[in-house]
């Protein structure tokens, strides 16, 4: 039987820090769940030793509740060891890609993330890719190395393709619902600001009405 694949058009991505404390992150990624997730990914920040099929395992299982696709970041062979991951989340683009989707041997979710640089939304298009995470839309420490991207390089992308846009780097439902008003995206991406959250649940569903713009009925 051939499995279905997951697609992604938009909503609160969730990344999750597989550094964190098992139980505490566990817990919270099932408080999110409650609260409004439509896709999680698993950063590529693994802590030394770990199990990390064991991990997706018990996030899977979370998930699988609510029929969310589960990507990894980067680490795109776990693919062939796990079937509770439906896609992968490249920070750029490899040159094997083709390979990788021949590799794999099945239908998969391929995401990527855009600093700005235009030629990676062309190159998105051309390799149908399933979505684009815009990174950084604010300063943010996880996220890394990203340059700031300027709204109007947004709009500019959103000019040559349809592919969903996911807006990440320091999002709060406050700037998002602002960007919303402003700019052409479909979701947004959040690691700190929820998981670092004293409530993911309320947090979650504050993205989900920012995003909809009704941020003041939480």
């Amino acid at each position: 039987m051939e499995i279905v694949k997951k697609t992604i058009e938009g909503g609160v991505y969730l990344v999750v820090d597989p550094a964190m404390e098992r139980e505490t992150l566990l817990k919270s990624i099932e408080l999110a769940l409650v609260g409004g997730i439509n896709i999680v990914q698993i950063w590529d920040n693994w802590p030394a030793q770990v199990d990390k099929l064991s991990l997706i395992s018990e996030i899977a299982r979370l998930c699988g509740r609510y029929s969310i696709p589960i990507l990894i970041n980067e680490d795109w062979k776990l693919l062939l060891e796990t079937d509770h991951l439906d896609g992968v989340h490249f920070d750029q683009l490899p040159g094997d890609l083709l390979n990788i989707r021949q590799a794999v041997g099945r239908k998969i979710i391929i995401g990527v993330t855009c600093s700005g640089d235009l030629d990676t939304v062309h190159s998105a298009n051309q390799y149908n890719i399933d979505y684009i995470s815009f990174c950084a839309m604010f300063p943010s420490s996880s996220a890394g190395s990203c340059d700031i991207v300027s709204p109007e390089t947004v709009r500019q992308a959103k000019a040559i393709t349809n592919i969903p846009f996911f807006v990440s780097g320091g999002m709060t439902p406050d700037n998002t619902a602002m960007l919303k008003v402003k700019i052409p995206f479909d979701g947004v991406a959040v690691i700190s600001g929820i998981l670092g959250a004293s409530n993911p649940k309320k947090e979650a569903k504050a993205f989900q009405l920012a995003l909809n713009n009704q941020k003041n009925k939480i």
